[in-house]
């Protein structure tokens, strides 16, 4: 009787486990969802990667995209500053520093208003489509021409302060 009652309430356990984990993945948090070794709010998740990477279908290697070194730049920093970080960290060769740079410096260009109705247009910035530009180079692996895609950016960046 005692380890039929014992049998039960470890059966039960056992059924009610996935439906509390329900939604989290398999070894995560179930109060914030993070994967063992991400510590929310701090900008640390895993896998850690200091290579560019994932940037198109040519150069990625895992679904999983690496948590890339960032620039050591202030928060409010502009474009042609992460533009600037770019292209000094290629020109040391630390390529997923230069990524995450490019991308930030993107990321700055592409905040803007428009009008309603107009969300799914494009921008027409040029500074963006160059720093496209020096992403795909970057994903190739040319980085003299990354270079020279992230300095004819810098002038552009700067005319839309």
């Amino acid at each position: 009787m005692r380890y039929s009652l014992l049998s039960t309430i470890a059966l039960s356990a056992l059924l009610a486990a996935p439906a509390l984990a329900q939604g989290v993945p398999q070894g995560a948090s179930p109060v914030t969802g993070a994967r063992p070794g991400n510590v929310v709010g701090t900008g640390m998740s895993l896998p850690l990667g200091n290579r560019a990477s994932n940037i198109n279908q040519y150069n990625t290697h895992s679904r999983i995209a690496p948590n890339l070194p960032s620039p050591q730049l202030a928060p409010n920093a502009s474009a042609a500053d992460f533009l600037r970080a770019a292209d000094d960290a290629l020109r040391a060769g630390r390529t997923g520093e230069a990524q995450q740079a490019l991308e930030m410096a993107q990321t700055r260009l592409l905040s803007r208003s428009v009008p309603q109705g107009q969300t799914n247009n494009p921008s027409g910035n040029p500074a963006v489509a160059q720093i496209s530009q020096a992403l795909q180079a970057l994903a190739a692996g040319r980085r003299m021409q990354t270079i020279q895609l992230i300095d004819a950016a810098i002038p552009l960046a700067n005319a839309r302060r």
